[in-house]
């Protein structure tokens, strides 16, 4: 009897065992199957980086307005407006503007010495301890410290926020386990803060955006109604929080599996920018992006339908052979981009925040520890529509 039995191959964003490890699917897609048809859940997806990066710049066709994760385009929710990420033009350019505006680079760069505050507060106490938490002890507390701040949420109501956050986008196996009330509950936690802002003005994000204006497409300009505000206010929050601590507890694993890599960062630190990107291309916090398909479209010999939902997987363009020299492998010396960040008009306006948090976060532990091992056994990963990697990551330092 042949033992050469083919698996059929089957791509499910639901199914934790692929989760875990989903990289050897995506080869196959992009091998046997470019353009992949999901029957239980009605999804196309797309695997190349070619094709992922075409299809992230064709906001036309592959649209954002309503919704760019799987569970909430099937669900049919209502998107509201402010939310950056789900929307299309001319509502996103105009709120883009706007949040470029009160989201600069100058801001980012200024809270340097911040962030590296935030980690030394957070690792100097387990510097006599046998080990710490990459994500719960740095990447969970690190982002939250510093977007609270940006945005001048007082650091005894930021845990709670994360904590319902980590709720909210928590997915099971069913996509119907998503609340329709999702996104009014996620503003909804914001309104004290807000009006309690708008009373007490200060040098935050918060404030800025309580003063800013926008200028509507005939010209007249008019102050950010409060949902408008409520609406970048949690936006801003949940994605600099989960991203951010994704990235960091993957630094931490694959370093801890690339002990001579690690090793060349604690002797050259300057190193660390490049082994950021490195981690980004290799283990993306936002490794798959939905669109809804607003006109109909041909792709390898088939007409994608109106209406239909596309997956721009770009965690597998990431390691796509065509693009990428032995793509499976890390290494810190590697150049060549990535698109962990998105592409086009959805490119991700936090990402010289979140480079400079990892940066700064992999220089404090490396100032403490050189050497440490990943524990796997107490290692857990957080199950998200919109973000994949580690809830969990102890490593036992020596």
């Amino acid at each position: 009897m042949s033992g050469d039995v083919t698996i059929e191959l089957y791509y499910d964003p639901y199914d934790y065992a692929i989760d875990d490890n989903p990289y050897p699917v995506w080869r196959r897609m992009r091998e046997e199957a470019p353009l992949y048809f999901n029957e239980k859940y009605g999804f196309y997806a797309l695997s190349r980086y070619d094709d992922v990066s075409r299809g992230l710049m064709d906001w036309e066709t592959y649209r954002s307005g309503r919704g760019t994760t799987l569970d909430i385009l099937s669900s049919g929710i209502e998107v509201p407006p402010g939310i950056l990420l789900f929307e299309d033009p001319p509502l996103h350019d105009l709120h883009r503007r706007l949040l470029s505006r009160v989201f600069t680079p100058r801001r980012m760069l200024a809270v340097e010495d911040l962030v590296r505050s935030f980690c030394a507060r957070a690792l100097e106490p387990l510097r006599d301890s046998d080990g710490f938490d990459f994500v719960a002890d740095l990447g969970a507390f690190m982002p939250m410290r510093t977007i609270g701040y940006l945005l001048g949420i007082p650091e005894e109501a930021q845990q709670t926020i994360r904590d319902r956050n980590d709720q909210s986008i928590t997915v099971g196996s069913d996509v119907a386990d998503l609340s329709p009330t999702i996104f009014q509950d996620s503003i909804a936690q914001f309104a004290e803060y807000i009006e309690w802002r708008s009373a007490h003005p200060s040098d935050d994000l918060m404030t800025e955006l309580l003063n800013a204006e926008v200028e509507e497409p005939d010209g007249t300009r008019r102050l950010l109604d409060r949902t408008e505000v409520l609406a970048y206010t949690a936006m801003i929050a949940g994605a600099g929080n989960e991203t951010t601590a994704r990235l960091i507890g993957a630094m931490g694993q694959l370093l801890g599996e690339h002990p001579d890599q690690r090793h060349e960062l604690a002797a050259d630190p300057s190193l660390i920018t490049s082994a950021v990107e490195e981690a980004l291309r290799y283990e993306p916090p936002s490794p798959v992006q939905a669109r809804y398909v607003a006109r109909d479209v041909e792709v390898y010999g088939q007409t994608v339908t109106e209406g239909s939902h596309m997956l721009l997987l770009n965690a597998s363009a990431n390691r796509d052979d065509s693009r990428f020299t032995d793509p499976d492998r890390f290494d810190i010396h590697r150049t060549g981009g990535h698109l962990s960040f998105g592409q086009g008009l959805h490119f991700c306006l936090g990402s010289a925040l979140a480079r400079l948090e990892a940066r700064v976060a992999i220089e404090e532990v490396l100032k403490r520890w050189t050497d440490w091992d990943v524990d796997y056994e107490n290692a857990g990963r957080g199950r998200t529509s919109s973000v994949r990697g580690w809830a969990r990551l102890p490593v036992r330092t020596r």
